[in-house]
C-alpha cells in the first residue's frame, strides 16, 4: 500500500518565537529563513497571514523541481510584481511560447558567441574606472553597477548607453525595487504607485530604442546589419514592439542586476580575505603581464584561480538565491505534499550552505572548486545559475565577463575594504552586499596612472 504524502513541518510555538527575535535582530528574510532550516529541517511551510509557501533547501528537492515534475509546475503567480513588469518576458513565461522565445535568444548568449565581447568587457571597465582617483574611496556595489550596465546595453542591444546611464539610474534601481521581496507579498493588491514613474520612463526609451533600430535596419543592406539581440528580434516578422520591449526589460533588469551582485560580492570575499586577493593579483598579473590591452581568449582561460574565485562567491553569495515555483496540481516533493496553486520555493542559498555537503560552508574556499573537487558533490548542490531546461540564459556570459571585469580591476588596482563589519546579504531582486562595498582605491605602483 502507498504511502500518502507528508505534510510539510511548520514551526511550533517554541521555535516561532526563536525565528521572531532572529528576524527583528537581524531584520532580513534571510536569516528567517536559516532560522526555520535550523529549527523545523530542510523542508517546510511558512504560515504568514496570506503568505504559505512550501520551501525546500535541499539537492533532492530541488532537482525534482527543477526537472522531474517541473511540467507540474509554472513560473510563478501572475500576481507577482516581476510579472506584472516584465508581462511576456522570456523568463516569465511557460510552455511553447518560452520555450520558442529562448531558442531565439539563447544563441547569442553561447559562450562562443560570448568570447568576442572580451574586448568590449574591458573597454566598458576601463570607462567605468577612468573616473577614479587615486586614493580615493568608491562603492563597488554602485560601481559595478555601472560596469554591468554600459556592457549589457553596448554588447547585447548595440547601444552606447553613456549618455542615458545617469539620467535612467534612478528608475532603474526603482524597477529593482519594485520586484524585490517586500510587504506586497502578504498584501498583494497594495497600491504602489511610487513606481509608475520609473516603468513609463523605462518604456519610454526602450520603446525609442526599438524604433530607431527599426528606421536604422530598414535603410541598412543585410550584410550590414548589426548581429545583436536587439536587431534579431527586431528582424524576426513575429515579434511586435511590445513582445520585444518584454525582452529587452527582461535581459535588463535580469541581466546586469545578477552581474552587480557577482562582481560586488567577489570583490568584498577579496577585500575580506587578503592573501587571497593576493594570490588572484599574482595569477593575473603572471597572465597578463605589462599589457594594458585586453586579454584573448587563451589569456582569460588561464586564469584558473580567479575562476575557483569567483565560483566560490556564487556558492556563498549566488545572486538568485531562492527560486519560485506555482504548483498547477497536486504534487509531492521527497514525499511531502503540496496541494495545487501552492507557492513552491527552493533556497540556493541554503542548499549551497548545507553542511551535510559542504564542509565549514560559510567559509571562504576558493580550493573547493579546484579541478576534480566538483565531482565530489552530489548534483544540485551547487546552482548559482539554476538548473535543468530554465536554468540561467546568461550564465555563460556573466563568468566570462565577471572574469574580464575582475581581471582588469586587479591588473589596475590595490583595493582596500573599508567598512567589512557593516555589510550584510540583502534579499532583493538578487542578493546584494548592503550597505555598499566600500574601497579605497590606489593605483599599482607599477603601473602610470595616465594609462588606466
Amino acid at each position: 500500500m502507498e504511502e500518502s504524502p507528508r505534510p510539510l513541518p511548520t514551526a511550533d510555538n517554541q521555535a516561532g518565537l526563536q525565528i521572531l527575535k532572529g528576524l527583528l535582530r537581524e531584520r532580513s528574510l534571510l536569516a528567517a529563513l536559516s532560522l526555520m532550516r535550523k529549527y523545523v529541517g530542510n523542508a517546510f511551510q511558512i504560515t504568514l497571514p496570506g503568505f504559505r509557501p512550501a520551501v525546500f533547501t535541499f539537492p533532492e528537492a530541488i532537482r525534482q523541481i527543477l526537472v522531474t515534475d517541473r511540467h507540474k509546475l509554472l513560473w510563478r503567480p501572475k500576481s507577482d510584481p516581476v510579472t506584472r513588469l516584465l508581462r511576456r518576458g522570456v523568463l516569465v513565461l511557460d510552455g511553447a511560447e518560452h520555450d520558442e522565445l529562448r531558442g531565439q535568444m539563447e544563441p547569442l548568449l553561447q559562450r562562443r558567441n560570448v568570447l568576442p565581447h572580451i574586448p568590449a568587457f574591458w573597454a566598458y571597465t576601463g570607462q567605468v574606472t577612468s573616473a577614479w582617483a587615486d586614493g580615493e574611496k568608491r562603492d563597488m556595489l554602485v560601481e559595478m553597477r555601472r560596469t554591468a550596465l554600459l556592457i549589457l546595453f553596448g554588447t547585447l542591444f548595440e547601444v552606447n548607453f553613456t549618455p542615458d546611464l545617469d539620467r535612467l539610474w534612478r528608475s532603474i534601481l526603482d524597477l529593482i525595487e519594485y520586484i524585490s521581496p517586500g510587504l506586497w507579498i502578504v498584501w498583494p493588491g497594495m497600491p504602489r504607485r511610487k513606481y509608475r514613474r520609473a516603468i513609463e520612463e523605462m518604456d519610454q526609451y526602450l520603446y525609442g530604442l526599438i524604433h530607431k533600430r527599426r528606421e536604422t535596419l530598414e535603410n541598412w543592406g543585410s550584410e550590414d546589419r548589426p548581429d545583436d539581440l536587439l536587431s534579431r528580434l527586431i528582424l524576426n516578422p513575429h515579434m511586435t514592439d511590445d513582445l520585444i520591449r518584454d525582452q529587452l526589460l527582461t535581459m535588463l533588469i535580469a541581466g546586469h542586476d545578477t552581474s552587480t551582485a557577482l562582481l560586488a560580492w567577489t570583490l568584498y570575499l577579496l577585500g575580506s580575505h587578503p592573501e587571497e586577493m593576493e594570490k588572484v593579483r599574482q595569477e593575473v598579473d603572471l597572465v597578463l603581464g605589462d599589457s594594458t590591452e585586453a586579454p584573448d581568449i587563451e589569456q582569460v582561460n588561464r586564469l584558473h584561480y580567479l575562476d575557483q574565485v569567483i565560483k566560490e562567491s556564487l556558492r556563498l553569495y549566488p545572486p538568485i538565491h531562492l527560486g519560485n515555483r506555482l504548483a498547477s496540481e497536486d504534487v509531492e516533493i521527497s514525499g511531502y505534499g503540496v496541494p495545487k496553486d501552492t507557492r513552491l520555493m527552493y533556497s540556493i542559498y541554503l542548499c549551497q550552505r548545507d553542511d551535510n555537503i559542504w564542509e565549514n560552508p560559510h567559509n571562504f574556499c576558493p580550493a573547493r572548486f579546484e579541478r576534480g573537487v566538483e565531482s565530489e558533490r552530489p548534483p544540485f548542490s551547487y546552482l548559482p545559475f539554476g538548473g535543468g531546461p530554465r536554468n540561467c540564459i546568461g550564465a555563460a556570459f556573466a563568468q566570462v565577463e565577471s572574469k574580464v571585469v575582475l581581471a582588469r580591476l586587479l591588473h589596475s588596482f590595490d583595493m582596500q575594504l573599508l567598512n567589512s563589519d557593516q555589510i550584510k546579504p540583502y534579499m532583493g531582486a538578487t542578493l546584494e552586499p548592503r550597505p555598499g562595498v566600500l574601497m579605497q582605491i590606489r593605483f599599482r605602483s607599477r603601473l602610470n596612472a595616465g594609462i588606466l
